[in-house]
């Protein structure tokens, strides 16, 4: 079935920058590892930007990590980025996948109910009762299909699935082929072709959840995303971000850019647990994460736009912030109660007076 992009609620990376990939594919010159799309210096410029070629900037980070992660996969090693929720892994992910396979819709999401069949192939069991097993009943799952065209597969949130399931990687990743024993023939063994690999992801706070066995960790190369540490890097990102969803939301309202320095900072300092001028702060267990940041900045745009016909303002962060301090409870309500009856009233501007006078609305 076809699909309209434009009636996509999110497109995929190699969907969203057709053109970018397009250009720098026509300027490509550099030497291509084998079944690689790009070469290392154009999937590089795909992420990190190339004004020349009209190529945006699309991950906020260190361009040191994006080269190590490109000649990891460059050497059939697999990839691995952990770090804080939110940092933007899997959007990485997504960006060099399709950079390097044309494609990042090879994608397998970890959780506790996660099976081999999602990562590796099931069977069409109609066709299974009437011909028995054969490649016509069989049907590929992203790990297969990655395998037989040579294409990058992501995994993402690998250490939410139990661990025996996370260990169906191990025989892709070290001898590059996998066993079909229901098949007979060539047809029971599928060899990886040149391009393919795995990007996974997992979040240091769910770690612990389940841990990898050391075996499939010898098989990545282990990468952290850390959080933005620069102010004004964050807070144009959380106006880029905001702006587009806003748009596509139908808001005709661009987001204040004093609302979102407010938003901006208030986020900073709940996540350091230390204001701008070295005063501690009781950190929530929430995540207060960029990405939580461009959703809050999203609900204060919207809940202002449909309800009063404006951009949205200091109360409305208060209203919005409430269910994201709420995911893990009564405390980080409290701490954020806190931060705006003694911190808010420290800064200048009529942004921060309206947080403060808007705590009331918090629930409880």
């Amino acid at each position: 079935m076809t699909q309209d992009p434009q009636e996509l609620q999110r497109p995929p990376a190699e969907v969203r920058y057709a053109a970018e990939l397009e250009k720098l594919a026509q300027d490509d010159t550099g030497p291509k590892p084998p079944g690689w799309a790009l070469s290392l210096t154009a999937a590089r410029r795909f992420v990190v930007g190339d004004e020349k070629l009209g190529v945006t900037r699309k991950f906020v980070g260190d361009t040191a990590l994006i080269d190590r992660a490109l000649v990891t996969l460059a050497t059939s090693r697999g990839l691995m980025l952990v770090g804080e929720p939110g940092t933007a892994k899997s959007l990485l992910s997504e960006l060099i996948a399709a950079a390097v396979s044309g494609t990042s819709t090879l994608t397998i999401q970890g959780g506790a109910a996660t099976t081999e069949d999602q990562i590796k192939y099931s069977w069409n069991y109609a066709l299974l009762v009437s011909e028995g097993p054969s490649a016509r009943s069989l049907v590929p799952a992203p790990l297969l299909t990655g395998m037989s065209e040579g294409r990058v597969v992501r995994f993402e949130e690998i250490t939410r699935c139990p661990l025996e399931v996370q260990d169906s990687l191990l025989s892709p990743l070290s001898d590059r082929v996998m066993a079909i024993p229901e098949l007979a023939g060539p047809e029971s063994m599928v060899f990886a072709r040149e391009g393919f690999n795995v990007i996974a992801t997992a979040n240091t706070r769910d770690r612990g959840v389940n841990e990898m066995s050391a075996a499939l960790k010898r098989r990545f190369n282990f990468e952290t995303v850390f959080p933005i540490a620069d102010f004004a890097v964050e807070l144009d990102l959380v106006e880029a971000e905001a702006t587009r969803l806003l748009e596509r939301s139908g808001v005709q309202a661009p987001p204040r850019r004093d609302v979102l320095e407010v938003l901006v900072t208030t986020f900073r300092e709940l996540r350091a647990g230390v204001t701008e001028d070295g005063r501690s702060l009781d950190r929530p267990q929430a995540v207060m994460s960029t990405a939580e940041a461009v959703s809050v900045a999203h609900a204060v745009g919207v809940r202002g736009w449909f309800l009063r016909g404006e951009p949205g303002g200091a109360a409305d962060i208060v209203e919005c912030l409430a269910g994201t301090a709420a995911k893990d409870g009564a405390d980080d309500l409290a701490r954020l109660r806190r931060y705006l009856e003694q911190q808010a009233p420290r800064r200048e501007g009529a942004q921060w007076k309206a947080l403060h006078d808007a705590r009331h609305l918090l629930p409880g």
